[in-house]
Parts: C-alpha cells; structure tokens; sequence
C-alpha cells in the first residue's frame, strides 16, 4: 500500500473500516466508486430506509477516500406521529458511525391527497435550498435497480411519454443541480444487507404496505409478473434501448433550442419563431416544456394535456394569451413569446 492510500486508510473511522472489510460490502463499494466518480463535493439525502442509509455508508467511506466533503441530510415529513422520533434515531444511529446528518423538516400544512407525490417534491425543494446554501451542486439520492422496474410501471399508468419511462437515470440536471443516483445498478436486497451488517437498524415505513398508494399497487404487480417470468435483464435491456432513443429526441430538442428560439436575459423573455413548431410533435412537446421550465424557474415540468393544447391551438392558428407553468405565453405577429407571470 502507497503511503497515500495508507494515509486515506487511517482516515476511516475503526467502526467504518471494519465493516469495509466484509468480502460482499468491499464489492458493493467498489461498484458504487466506479459508478459515482467525481472529485466534488457533495449532499446525500436519507431516509432511514435500508436503501438510503447503505447510500450513507457508500458515501461516507468514498468522501474520505477521495478527500472530498459530504453533507448528509434526513428529511422530517412530519406525516406519521412516530416521524419525528424516527429521525431521531437515525440521526442518532449515523453519528455513531462517525456521520453527520442535519434533520429538514416539513414545516406547514399537509395534504390529505397525493400525498406521497407531494411529499417526494417537498423533500427535493429542502435538498435544494440546503444546496444552494452550502453552494453544492451535487445531490446523491438512493434510487436502486428495483425503483427503476417500479418506475417504469408507474410511467405506464400514467400515460408517460418515452422521457417518462426512462426518468430514472444515473445522473440527471435540475436547473444548476446535478442529481447523482449512484445505487441505481444496486439490488434493493443488497442495500438492506449492508444497512443490517453496518448499522443492525433501518426504519420499516408502513405506507409500504398500504394499497391506496399507487406504488405499494405497483410493487405487488410486479411481484406476480416474477413470479409469471419477468426477467430483470431483459428489462434492464429495454431501459437502455429506450434510452437511446431518448438521447436521440434530446438531441433533436437541443437543435430546436438553439435554432429557433432566442433567450433574451434583460427581459427574461424567451422569443420562439414559427420553425420552432415545424418539428415532430415530441422534439416540439419536450422543446416548450424546457423553455417554460426555464422561465418559469419551476422544478418540475407543466401538465402535459395542457402543454398539447398549447401545441395544438398553435398549428390551427388560434392560440391566445395562456398562462402555464408561472409563464404567459402569447403569440404576437409570426413569434411566441413567454415571459414570466407577475
């Protein structure tokens, strides 16, 4: 060993480093190193799910590694009685492993429907600001193999379009944020191997049995399409075929951006010339969903219905001042303008 890597080696807590030299852990992190790979700083959000706090380990172990500093927050919902108490406990159960995490809580109001969807952008809004604060960029989350499967069939339900279906990917851009899923290759069994060797603790959610959740639905459907012979790999095998098909449109879509449109940063006023809705309907779709994003500073993207209204009333010539996604957009002369709503 270099005395570099010896010097890196000292640097791990005892606690940590003897749990890195179980033969299955070792291999777990060293495909999770191969599938970070970067030399920045970085945030990791948790649970205190089994997936989420293997993510923690991994990420602990690889910051001291690469001499690199990770910030570790679990977010607070405050949807069940027992939520605060359980974070608590994670929060206690990390420092133990020599691992900082800071709690976020879910302040206000909570809602009585969608609540799991809402919760989910809740907790990316608490991730962010803690980002923009700390000015770190890159936010590992703990998606794994079997949230993909999951998020596949949920897309389908849902009526999602190819971007949809393959939304879950190892690295992915919000604005200025880079979401980092580094475990997506991971099987979830692997995650709760490690989180019971290295911490004996994860916490159980019960929403994980409830059926009103289309989620819980979903992971019981694909339970019985195991059990009838849905082979994984060949799922995988679709993913990334349908992958590069997306990165085909994405290209396509950056072509339309540049070519036709103008981004005017005095105004924040995005101008869209008549080419701009002369492409296919997906590249002219995702093209108007990136420039409201982009005006609109939203996280997510506007309704797809009523984006396809926009779009058509736009080819039959009758399209008139709308507003969507904190944006107006109007049409004035041969152009498109959207401009951010006041």
């Amino acid at each position: 060993m270099s005395l570099k890597n010896l010097n890196v080696a000292n640097k791990i807590p005892k606690i940590l480093k003897e749990k890195l030299k179980n033969k299955k852990i070792n291999q777990i992190y060293k495909e999770f190193d191969r599938s970070l790979n970067i030399s920045e700083n970085f945030i990791v959000g948790i649970s205190g799910g089994p997936d989420s706090l293997a993510l923690a380990f991994l990420a602990k172990i690889f910051s001291i590694k690469k001499n690199i500093k990770a910030k570790f927050f679990v977010v607070n919902h405050k949807l069940r009685p027992e939520s605060t108490t359980e974070v608590k406990d994670v929060q206690k159960i990390l420092k133990k492993h020599y691992i900082d995490c800071k709690i976020l809580n879910w302040e206000g109001k909570k809602p009585s429907k969608n609540v799991q969807s809402l919760a989910r952008k809740k907790r990316y809004q608490l991730l962010f600001a803690e980002s923009d604060k700390l000015k770190i960029k890159n936010i590992l989350i703990g998606h794994h193999q079997d949230d993909l499967l999951e998020n596949f069939f949920i897309r389908i339900l849902r009526g999602s379009g190819l971007k949809g279906l393959v939304s879950l990917d190892k690295k992915s851009k919000v604005d200025d944020k880079i979401l980092l899923r580094p475990l997506i290759n991971q099987k979830k069994k692997d995650l709760v191997f490690i989180a019971k060797k290295v911490f004996n603790f994860y916490i159980k959610d019960p929403s994980n049995k409830d059926d009103k959740y289309q989620r819980i639905v979903v992971r019981k459907l694909i339970k019985e399409l195991q059990k009838n012979g849905l082979d994984k790999k060949k799922f995988n095998l679709t993913i990334k075929n349908l992958k590069y098909s997306d990165m085909v449109i994405s290209f396509y879509v950056k072509a339309n951006l540049k070519k036709n449109s103008f981004f005017s940063k005095s105004s924040k006023k995005m101008i869209l010339k008549k080419e701009y809705f002369k492409q296919p309907h997906e590249v002219v779709f995702r093209s108007l969903s990136e420039s409201i994003k982009l005006i609109g500073g939203k996280y997510y993207s506007a309704r797809g219905k009523k984006l396809d209204r926009i779009i058509e009333n736009m080819e039959n010539g009758s399209l008139s001042k709308q507003t969507i996604g904190g944006c107006i957009i109007e049409k004035v002369n041969q152009t498109v303008i959207i401009s951010k709503e006041h």
